[in-house]
């Protein structure tokens, strides 16, 4: 595994310090981990407070990761993610340890769109990318992102949970009967407030390797 390619994913809870209940939000955040370890094969783990990290088959499924987590944590809690791509080495077998141009190029990432959220024309960033190959084209994956999260940012509980329901196979039909709407209901929703757009750029992105 030394001296790899990999794509590495670390993130971090927004304004975890004013939590009232940070027993709560650890607690929620390692059920998200969990739950989307087990559904995208990943090793996605709490490091040290809020702060989580981990390595990823591919750059599409970080991308489907930190959607899936950030959907999963809404509205109760928002997190951030910083992307990167590089050689990785392991340090530490034992401890699990790894260093390496991936892990730089992700804190790289992560403080950037730190950065962008302080801009009030892109304060709804959440998430960023950078490789540790110059020669790489990012500005593409960085739009995108910055335009899914834009999107993301606006929804309310009620199309959170229509999101959320639609990223884990449920039918829109199925949704409705849940919440006690009609389908036509749920099908309004999902136009009027970009849910269709959120899911059609889910699966472009998961397709880049």
């Amino acid at each position: 595994m030394s001296g790899m390619n990999h794509v590495v994913v670390i993130g971090d809870v927004v304004g975890s310090r004013a939590a009232a209940d940070r027993g709560g939000l650890h607690r929620a955040l390692g059920a998200a981990l969990a739950a989307v370890n087990r559904r995208r094969g990943t090793d996605l783990r709490i490091t040290v407070g809020d702060e989580y990290q981990g390595t990823v088959p591919s750059l599409g499924v970080a991308t489907a990761v930190v959607l899936d987590l950030r959907v999963a944590l809404l509205p109760a809690h928002d997190v951030r993610h910083g992307i990167g791509r590089g050689p990785t080495a392991v340090l530490d077998p034992a401890a699990g340890i790894e260093d390496g141009p991936g892990w730089w190029a992700a804190r790289a990432a992560i403080e950037a769109v730190s950065a962008r959220a302080a801009h009030a024309a892109t304060r709804a960033a959440r998430t960023g990318y950078r490789s540790a190959d110059v020669e790489e084209p990012a500005g593409a994956v960085e739009a995108a992102l910055l335009a899914r999260d834009e999107l993301v940012g606006r929804l309310d509980e009620r199309s959170l949970s229509v999101l959320r329901g639609l990223l884990g196979g449920r039918t829109q039909r199925e949704l409705a009967a849940e919440q006690g709407v009609s389908a036509s209901a749920v099908s309004q929703r999902v136009r009027r407030d970009g849910i269709g757009v959120v899911l059609a750029m889910g699966e472009w992105l998961e397709d880049l390797a």
